[in-house]
Formats: C-alpha cells, sequence, structure tokens
C-alpha cells in the first residue's frame, strides 16, 4: 500500500475493509463481488478499496461495479463508464424508472424511499444471477449502521443493526458491507484525496427521510460528552463485527455438517 503514497484517510479505508473481510470471513479463492455503485462517496470508495485489497488479499478474487441509474437524471453515471474501463473492472450500467414510479401514483402503498429500494436490491440479486457472482457487496459505512440500529431500536422495537455478511438464496449468494467499520468522515477524506467520480443525489427525498432525520437527532446524543460519537460508533462496529463473526462460524459449521 505504500507505493500507492496513501493518505492517513485512505489507509484508514483500506485497512478496515481488510479487516471487516478477514474478520467476518466475507471472501474465498475464486469468488466474484458484484458493487453496488450508486455514485456516491461510498460504494465509489468501496470499489476503490477493493481494487486495492485485490493486489494483497493471497487468493484470486474478481469485481464488477453494477449501476442502477434510478432515472432521475439520465446522463448522471456518464463519468462511471471510463473510470472503469481506465482501471479495467467490468461494469454493468443500466437505466430504470425506479426513483420516479417510486415517487408516483404507482406507488401508493410504501414510502418512496422503500419502494425504490425494494426494486434496486430486487435487480441487483437479478444481475448476480445473470453474471453469476457470488457475493454483492453494498456501501453502508459506520454512520449507517448507528443510525439503523438506531431506527429499530426507536421505531420497530428491535436490537438490530446490518449484517456484514449475510447469506442469501440457500448460500448462493453473500451480502457484504466491507466499509461497516469506518466513519463517513474518514470515507470523504478518502474520496477527495482519491479524485473519485462522485455525483450528486438528485432524489428529491434525499436529505428528508426517517434516516437523515435520525442522524439530525443522533448529533443531539453525540453532545452527551465528548467523546461520545466516538464510544457509539466504536461499541456498535464492535458488536456487530462480533454478531457476523459468530454468524459466519456457524454458517460454516453448517456447510460441515451437511458436507
Amino acid at each position: 500500500m505504500s507505493r500507492e503514497n496513501l493518505s492517513f484517510a485512505q489507509e484508514v479505508c483500506v485497512k478496515g475493509v481488510g479487516k471487516a473481510m478477514h474478520m467476518a470471513g466475507m471472501l474465498w479463492p475464486g469468488c466474484r463481488i458484484g458493487v453496488a455503485v450508486s455514485g456516491g462517496v461510498d460504494s465509489f470508495v468501496l470499489l476503490q478499496c477493493l481494487r486495492l485489497r485485490q493486489r494483497t488479499v493471497p487468493f484470486h478474487f474478481e469485481i464488477m461495479a453494477l449501476h442502477l441509474n434510478p432515472g432521475f437524471e439520465l446522463h448522471s453515471h456518464e463519468a462511471l463508464l471510463p473510470w472503469l474501463a481506465d482501471r479495467g473492472i467490468a461494469g454493468h450500467v443500466e437505466l430504470t424508472t425506479y426513483g420516479p414510479d417510486a415517487h408516483s401514483q404507482k406507488n401508493d402503498r410504501r414510502s418512496a424511499c422503500f419502494r425504490c429500494s425494494w426494486l434496486r436490491r430486487k435487480r441487483l440479486f437479478e444481475l448476480c444471477a445473470q453474471y453469476g457472482l457470488t457475493h454483492l457487496a453494498l456501501g453502508h459505512n459506520a454512520d449507517d449502521l448507528v443510525h439503523t440500529f438506531f431506527l429499530n431500536l426507536c421505531r420497530n422495537g428491535r436490537v438490530d443493526g446490518m449484517s456484514m455478511n449475510e447469506a442469501f438464496f440457500k448460500g448462493q449468494l453473500r451480502l457484504i458491507r466491507p466499509l461497516l467499520l469506518i466513519e463517513k468522515k474518514t470515507i470523504l477524506k478518502a474520496a477527495r484525496r482519491w479524485a473519485l467520480p462522485v455525483w450528486n443525489n438528485a432524489c428529491p427525498s434525499a436529505g428528508h427521510t426517517a434516516r437523515s432525520d435520525m442522524g439530525t437527532t443522533l448529533e443531539h446524543l453525540y453532545k452527551v460528552s465528548k467523546d461520545a460519537r466516538r464510544c457509539i460508533m466504536n461499541a456498535l462496529t464492535r458488536w456487530q463485527l462480533s454478531v457476523s463473526t459468530i454468524s459466519d462460524q456457524a454458517s460454516s459449521k453448517g456447510a460441515e455438517d451437511k458436507e
């Protein structure tokens, strides 16, 4: 990694991804990872970190970028294609109407965010099957984990977070979140240093969701003490890592028992 002249923030991201991959048992030789690239800073940093980890992981694995344009700005993704080509990364780019449809009268039962997210996840699963991918990597970070934990606690009465390594379709696909140990502020610094071609979110609901409201609420909680933010982040990332590690060990044990 020193050959890349990485900044401190870049090193934290690359090493954090490596730690999550190792501790949660995410990868194995020959696996093929589809990276859900939204165009935002998190998914771009995830793609970059996985590209760098390919050089240091002691076995071969492949990565492929999967971008579903939600349909608000038809050409927003144009910077992605040459960026992938310059780095020899395979990609699938698809224009959809998920966003406008979710905000229209076609969606009369669920929130726009829920509907759009559900449609994107469904299509990403289909693309993983189409391309024979073994993993789907999402760019959720430590801040997302904290927001999700408190949303589940306050709105659903559940003590639940975001899995780092989860099996779908009887183990045919693994959903992984390699950035879950890393704070958003570090990801932003790393992205600026890498000069990634990030584009703005054109969704009309951006910044007006239950998740963004929870972020505002948590800013008040972080003021309880000067270390509150760091302590909450550290506690929940350690907890989620331990839960994911136990889950992965149980899955491995189950597979061994079947053999």
